[in-house]
């Protein structure tokens, strides 16, 4: 273990020594990147909001600014600034005040802020995180949901510890189904309540009652309150089911009444009922959703319903694609939204007949080729602003007129980074699975510089999900190895989104499977293309990616190492320690794993560990709620008790993904690539030099 510590380490600082006298992205590029995210267009159109993602490399931290830009490009300067977090700018109605939560004085508090003085003012001392904040629609008040804390659950009473003694922390005692998320770690006792505000700061009133989460986002499913024309309702979807932590994908669109928090629920069926917004008349109702038939995917659907909650029907019947990011049009003609079509993500118009037209592609905002960060806002006068993003522009912020939607770009906040480096080239590759011929899509990244007559080591880097999609959009990481001189191959093999329902559900009740066949063949694809050392084959992915790596290394021994990055391994822990397992059990599975043996032992990665000749490194977050560390640590054993070359590599305090601190996503990075360098043939590594 030593020996290797001591190898990625003089590989870092080769690496390093040897990208500062090219043109190629770097690992401390890592810091370098920024983001242009949650674009918020003036009600006039003229002026554009925007988060600016950054990482500071003192505090090996991420923080945000809010930036503004006129739509035609000028005056792009800051409104905030500081190594802090600024985020979720809201324009008033009339487009005079802007509001937003920040941590600038320590906790995240409401500030607004007015356009034409400058002038700011902390509206809140709250003891609890805002979110989802909304102004009303004649600006008066604001809504945001907030953690109404409870005491903690107690089976026993402590005798009091003598004066000056200091005992330890108390046990502690967990009563629920979902007490830990990752990224949010350990839930704290309470519930998401529904608060306004006034706008010009106060004492926030509590709307919401009962024990049911009237927030949280991704961990309880329920969404931002949006406000009814006539001030007088918010409208959220959540789950009020008594059995709402077991079946928690049950929302509903549920009103309130601002003046005295009564509600009513406007819809009914089983599955989610999710993100509700209405027209600008006040008659309709849009939201997302879909009746659950208890697959592993079902499409998002868009679903339109009269104020009341009567007459609820799916108008996106005929678009076989998820539906995400509503927003009404100005005449309430019909809705804009997001979706992913074969791995791009695009804006389209629906109208209520169910006619769809695309509008523009290309939307999104992150490091990573998932599809991700998609956002636009909308103005009075028809103006559209959006995130945009390309195989070489991570996240811009970009304007267009519906009327004629051509992109404008109004950032570039990465063009001091990029000027005078070379990106690894992005192309597009499609193939025919050797299970069924079903065609799949890949992207190929070829190092800087690539020569067609070389022979290049490839890395195959699977997604997770499993229901997503990889598409022509920037990707960090695997830039990062077309730097190192790999050739990178990621693909979207079947269960991918972006294709339709049935291709998605390829895999319901049979994952990992047949996606096996479809990589294989991708693999292939590209050694027939001429450029690839066979002899220099590896392959890697995070979380379902990393699931269907052991899988690849179980089913066949062409690769020279792997990666499997917070991987599940055993399907039966996995439902009984992930933050996910309540819902995983209904969607993914059959039934428990008691009752469903030999379903989860044939799908358990385990099944085919006996198989495994490759060097894998096992890599994942000790704070990862998701794919917990303890399947990482059960492949890790299995691997030595067969004697497989292998290492664990632990990162402290990291939940799935392992970005959070800037400086883990580099070891993240760097221990993947190191890996494969140390496999590498020494021909292939003195040429590498």
């Amino acid at each position: 273990m030593r020996r290797f510590v001591a190898f990625v380490f003089l590989s870092l600082v080769v690496c390093l020594t040897a990208h500062a006298q090219t043109n190629r992205l770097t690992i401390n590029d890592v810091f370098n990147l920024e983001l242009a995210t949650d674009p918020q267009i003036s009600p006039d159109g003229k002026r554009v909001i925007y988060v600016r993602q950054f990482a500071d490399i003192m505090t090996d931290r991420r923080c945000s600014n809010l930036w503004i830009v006129n739509v035609d490009g000028s005056d792009h300067r800051p409104l905030t600034s500081g190594n802090v977090s600024d985020t979720a700018p809201r324009w008033s109605p009339d487009g005079k005040q802007v509001v937003y939560i920040s941590t600038r004085e320590g906790s995240p508090q409401i500030y607004r802020r007015w356009m034409d003085t400058g002038e700011t003012a902390k509206l809140t001392n709250l003891t609890q995180a805002p979110s989802g904040l909304n102004w009303s629609p004649d600006g008066k008040w604001l809504s945001f949901a907030m953690l109404v804390p409870e005491a903690p659950p107690s089976v026993i009473r402590m005798p009091a510890p003598p004066e000056g003694a200091k005992w330890a922390e108390p046990a502690k005692v967990i009563d629920k189904l979902v007490y830990r998320y990752n990224g949010a770690g350990y839930l704290k006792p309470g519930y998401n309540q529904l608060f306004v505000l006034p706008s010009e700061g106060g004492t926030p009133r509590q709307v919401s009652s009962g024990k049911f989460q009237h927030g949280g986002g991704l961990v309880f499913g329920a969404s931002e309150a949006v406000w009814t024309p006539d001030g007088k309702s918010l409208l959220i979807s959540l789950n009020r089911n008594e059995d709402f932590e077991r079946d928690s994908r049950d929302t509903d669109v549920v009103e309130y009444s601002v003046a005295d928090g009564s509600f009513k629920k406007l819809t009914s069926r089983k599955g989610p009922d999710a993100a509700p917004q209405i027209s600008p008349d006040g008659k309709l109702i849009a939201y997302l959703g879909y009746e659950d038939r208890f697959q592993g995917y079902q499409l998002t659907q868009l679903s339109v319903m009269n104020r009341d909650g009567s007459n609820a029907r799916v108008i996106s019947g005929k678009w076989d694609r998820d539906v995400a990011n509503l927003a009404w049009a100005l005449d309430g003609s019909g809705l804009y939204f997001t979706s992913d079509d074969q791995g791009n993500t695009g804006l389209y118009f629906i109208t209520l007949s169910g006619e769809v037209k695309k509008l523009m592609t290309n939307l999104g905002s992150s490091t990573s080729a998932y599809s991700g960060g998609a956002a636009f806002s909308l103005a009075r006068n028809g103006q559209v602003a959006f995130t945009y993003k390309t195989p070489a522009v991570p996240g811009e912020i970009a304007v267009a007129s519906l009327s004629n939607p051509q992109a404008k770009l109004l950032t570039a906040v990465n063009e001091d980074l990029f000027a005078g480096k070379r990106l690894g080239q992005v192309e597009e590759i499609w193939y025919e699975s050797a299970k069924d011929k079903r065609k799949i899509q890949g992207w190929i990244i070829k190092p800087p510089n690539f020569d067609p007559a070389k022979k290049y080591p490839l890395i195959l880097e699977i997604h997770g999900g499993p229901f997503a999609n990889y598409g022509d959009r920037f990707d960090l990481e695997k830039q990062l190895m077309a730097a190192s001189d790999y050739v990178v191959l990621y693909t979207n093999p079947r269960g991918s989104t972006s294709y339709g329902q049935e291709f998605g559900n390829l895999i319901h009740h049979a994952y990992p499977g047949d996606d096996f066949f479809d990589l294989n063949a991708g693999v292939d694809a590209l050694i027939a293309k001429g450029y690839i050392d066979t002899e220099q084959l590896y392959v890697t992915g995070g979380s379902g990616g990393g699931v269907l790596t052991c899988w690849m290394i179980g089913r066949t021994p062409r690769f020279r190492a792997a990666v499997t990055v917070y991987p599940v391994i055993n399907w039966y822990s996995f439902v009984l320690t992930s933050d996910i397992g309540n819902w995983t059990v209904n969607h993914w599975f059959p039934g428990f794993p008691w009752d469903h043996v030999e379903h989860y032992e044939k799908r358990n990665l385990l099944s085919v560990v006996k198989n495994v000749k490759t060097p894998t490194m096992v890599l994942t977050g000790e704070a990862d709620y998701r794919t917990p560390m303890s399947d990482s640590e059960q492949y890790y054993q299995a691997l030595k008790l067969l004697g497989v070359e292998s290492v664990l590599v632990r990162v402290p305090d990291e939940p799935h993904g392992i970005q959070v601190r800037p400086s883990h996503h580099m070891s993240k990075i760097l221990h993947i690539i190191g890996w494969f360098d140390q496999h590498r043939k020494p021909a292939a590594q003195q040429a590498a030099r």
